[in-house]
């Protein structure tokens, strides 16, 4: 028996030794990048670019771990904190920290370090954050309170199950009490395995790695490089000639991916859903979408198959509000959405009762509604324009296209300057807290529609305490066909689309449920140098 366990020691201890020696330190990881960031405050934006490019910067007190592509409850890990445990009613959350963590700069990270982003998220800083796309996730926080320099708990007015889950997400990492937010949002620093070394608007983003990082042995790559490049053929071709080592995560269409393993066979690609969602906004507070009639309209004439076919080759998914299954967990079965007004197949009865109404508003065949559609100059958000603009044709409205860059996007939306708009929507976790109270709260900075509904409000309440998670499922799926119903921000497709990397790189798992997660790249290593 002795000589068994000995022998499965031996094998075990082998088997690590192969794996440790496979991964290979060094070498600078390259990825094209389809636009500048506004910023490199992760808190204060809400662009892909920003998170991809600088979450190796950060840590987070806990977040999901990345070689799991499935992110959920079952796959958060420790981070900042080494341990966590709720008390008994649910509504404190106690993190122990680690010791011996130093920001990039030398000083140490605390509790303090803590509670100062909690003051940033829940708006209660002395300079507060110039913006802040995440903190309706945080209406809950009563208080956050610690006991010493790495004991910490979070003060909850009722129990909020999703807590940890935004915790670990990629758009909340812990910032530094002592660096001013004006450095944050030009030369950041974190915790993280990597340290900013150049962020050269409209040209590209440089880090290196961290010597000082906590977690001994990482990160493998001696750096990485974001090179900004607006058109996404020409990215795609450059990569293809190895240029690049990795594509823009999820940036590969799956039109392109045909292409992409036409032109290599030895590239690596891997589709996923990624819970992006392409949506539609109304502005229902100005003509003609403040007529309930012509919301209902444009409701009933949208098509989300040709969307799918369209822009996907048929490959993407139609859902509701919530990341559809079967990659998502709360998402409506199809059954019940089919009864969800412009969710039905019967699209020709659909679209007659949609021409009625518009004609009731004095819209028709001789006179057509002119309208706008905002979209950003990147091709996830032109492409279904197309598409769009031949359904409303169906239903008397002409549209025109107002293509604007990212620099101006959000701005644009904020001030509700706009008719309708192409969004695309990242969720940063698959859970309903995140995607009601971001999208649809009367506080959320992201409500660009400027939804409030007091009756919304307080389901969104009653679901999120709520512990038993078939219950709350089944909330949530209530609260979502009443927002379809109301047409406030119309899902037009889950997108699907590839990550690509070549076949040196390794350690990369794509994420098939947080759009904003698995981009640490603390993993990552090349073969080659």
């Amino acid at each position: 028996m002795r000589t068994r366990l000995l022998a499965f020691s031996l094998a075990l201890l082998l088997c690590w030794c192969d794996t440790a020696l496979a991964q290979r330190s060094g070498g600078m990881l390259r990825l094209f990048q389809r636009e500048t960031p506004t910023t490199a405050s992760i808190l204060e934006e809400g662009n892909a670019a920003t998170v991809v490019a600088f979450m190796p910067i950060f840590n987070n007190l806990v977040i999901f771990d990345p070689a799991v592509p499935q992110n959920g409850d079952q796959s958060i890990v420790p981070d900042l904190a080494e341990s966590w445990s709720w008390n008994e009613d649910k509504t404190e959350l106690a993190f122990t920290l680690r010791r011996g963590v130093k920001w990039h700069d030398g000083m140490p990270f605390t509790s303090s370090d803590v509670e100062c982003t909690f003051n940033l998220l829940t708006n209660r800083a002395r300079n507060p954050l110039r913006s802040n796309p995440r903190g309706a996730w945080f209406g809950n926080v009563k208080f956050v309170r610690s006991k010493s320099d790495h004991d910490v708990t979070i003060h909850l007015n009722r129990p909020q199950p999703s807590l940890l889950a935004m915790l670990a997400s990629g758009l909340t990492p812990i910032y530094p009490c002592h660096v001013p937010l004006a450095q944050m949002r030009l030369k950041p620093v974190g915790t993280g395995p990597f340290v900013l070394d150049a962020f050269d608007k409209f040209d590209r983003i440089r880090l290196k790695r961290n010597p000082a990082y906590w977690k001994a042995g990482r990160p493998y790559l001696d750096g990485i490089e974001f090179s900004v490049v607006a058109s996404r053929s020409a990215a795609l071709l450059s990569f293809v000639a190895g240029r690049y080592d990795m594509t823009f995560p999820g940036e590969v269409s799956m039109t392109q991916l045909r292409d992409v393993r036409r032109q290599s066979s030895r590239v690596v690609c891997e589709a996923t859903t990624m819970n992006i969602n392409t949506n539609l906004l109304l502005n229902r507070d100005a003509a003609p979408f403040d007529n309930p009639d012509i919301r209902r309209a444009l409701t009933l004439a949208l098509d989300r198959r040709e969307f799918v076919a369209s822009l996907d080759n048929g490959s993407g998914l139609i859902g509701g509000h919530l990341y559809p299954p079967p990659d998502g967990r709360w998402g409506m079965p199809t059954e019940m959405l089919a009864k969800v007004p412009g969710y039905g197949t019967d699209l020709g009865k659909n679209r007659e009762e949609a021409r009625a109404l518009m004609q009731s508003a004095g819209f028709g065949p001789d006179k057509s509604l002119e309208i706008r559609i905002l979209t950003r100059a990147v091709s996830p958000y032109r492409n279904p324009v197309t598409v769009l603009s031949r359904q409303l044709r169906e239903i008397y409205i002409e549209p025109a296209i107002d293509v604007v860059e990212t620099t101006h996007w959000y701005t644009r939306l904020q001030r509700s300057d706009y008719a309708l708009a192409i969004e695309t929507t990242g969720n940063g976790i698959d859970d309903p807290d995140q995607v009601f109270y971001e999208s649809f709260s009367c506080r959320s900075e992201r409500n660009y529609s400027r939804y409030c509904n007091p009756e919304i409000e307080r389901l969104f309440e009653v679901q999120s305490s709520e512990l038993n998670v078939e219950k709350r499922r089944q909330l949530a799926w209530d609260i979502d066909a009443r927002l379809l119903a109301d047409g406030v921000r119309l899902p037009l497709a889950w997108r699907r689309a590839a990550t690509c990397w070549q076949p040196y790189v390794n350690g990369f798992a794509p994420q098939t449920v947080g759009a904003s997660n698995g981009f640490r790249f603390e993993d990552v290593w090349m073969e080659r140098r």
